[in-house]
């Protein structure tokens, strides 16, 4: 059986304390029984289900919502105190209670009590239900309590190891960020390195170019020289012209009978020979020079090439 035990203030006894005892079997609508005392004498009545239904019948209300305002006014004391006035006429052993709605009160209920031959007995049962209460509600909260000092135990490990986790974060990113800092540099360093390498290649490839134009240029000029010499030597052995050739005979007759005889031919050979030996001497000499450029080119390429590899 519940029960619920709560403290009242009579409006004919105000200054008179009362307690008020409601207890049920199963639900408040389906019955229950009221105890009222004031310490030294007490009444008590049964309320039943039919009883209950023509209350509610009286009031034009539907049961659900009857037992609802029993519930608030005899056993959850919701509201302010003066929400709800109780009554009670010790001649007439009826108790009543209303509800008040600003200036408008109206009756919620009114129920006969008996008073009880001994009231010590009910006085000493209500004394022992609100001892128990008391007990039962100290464990709770003591329960409560422990539970709450466990919780909050737990709550003081995680959010240790939380910080623990954060602080564990925090320096991993850290130290991979140091560490991605390395490496940048290192690459940047490296690429860096790189391009002045790949500009003095350049730079050295230009130059290389620029040195190897230039014999070509002088090799071109002697060769046109060499051609030009030789051309002039097939220009001087082209058979002249037939009438050219009778006029100049006849010159020549002419002279020679006037002139004395000339034997010494070495003017005209000496002249031969230094052509034949310029001839000879200058395309070894710019062949010899063409190969020491090109041995020292390959060398220097071969050399590059080796730093390519080992980048």
């Amino acid at each position: 059986m519940e029960r619920k035990v709560s403290r009242i203030y009579l409006t004919s006894e105000p200054e008179i304390i009362h307690f008020l005892q409601v207890a049920w079997e199963k639900t408040l609508g389906s019955g229950f029984v009221i105890t009222l005392t004031d310490g030294q004498s007490a009444w008590i009545g049964t309320v039943s289900e039919s009883e209950i239904s023509q209350e509610a019948d009286d009031m034009a209300l539907e049961k659900e919502k009857y037992v609802d305002e029993l519930r608030k006014a005899l056993v959850s004391g919701a509201g302010p105190t003066d929400t709800y006035k109780f009554n009670f006429s010790k001649d007439s052993c009826q108790f009543s209670f209303e509800k008040n709605l600003k200036d408008v009160s109206f009756r919620l209920g009114s129920f006969n009590l008996e008073k009880v031959a001994n009231p010590a007995e009910v006085i000493r049962e209500l004394i022992c239900y609100c001892l128990d209460t008391i007990s039962e509600k100290q464990a709770k909260n003591e329960h409560l309590q422990k539970e709450n000092e466990r919780l909050l135990r737990d709550w003081n490990d995680v959010q240790e190891r939380f910080e623990k986790c954060v602080s564990a974060k925090e320096a991993v990113e850290t130290d991979l960020y140091k560490r991605f800092i390395l490496v940048l540099n290192e690459k940047k360093a490296k690429i860096r390195s790189l391009y002045k390498l790949l500009n003095e290649v350049q730079e050295l490839e230009k130059n290389i170019e620029h040195k190897r134009e230039i014999p070509t240029c002088s090799e071109m000029t002697t060769d046109r020289d060499s051609i030009y010499d030789e051309s002039t030597d097939e220009e001087n052995e082209i058979p002249p012209n037939p009438s050219v050739l009778t006029s100049a005979t006849l010159k020549r007759d002419d002279s020679i009978i006037s002139s004395p005889d000339v034997t010494d031919i070495a003017p005209s050979r000496k002249r031969r020979q230094r052509m034949q030996k310029n001839l000879g001497t200058e395309p070894k000499m710019a062949s010899q020079e063409l190969n020491l450029k090109l041995y020292f080119y390959l060398q220097i390429k071969a050399i590059f090439k080796e730093q390519e590899l080992r980048f």
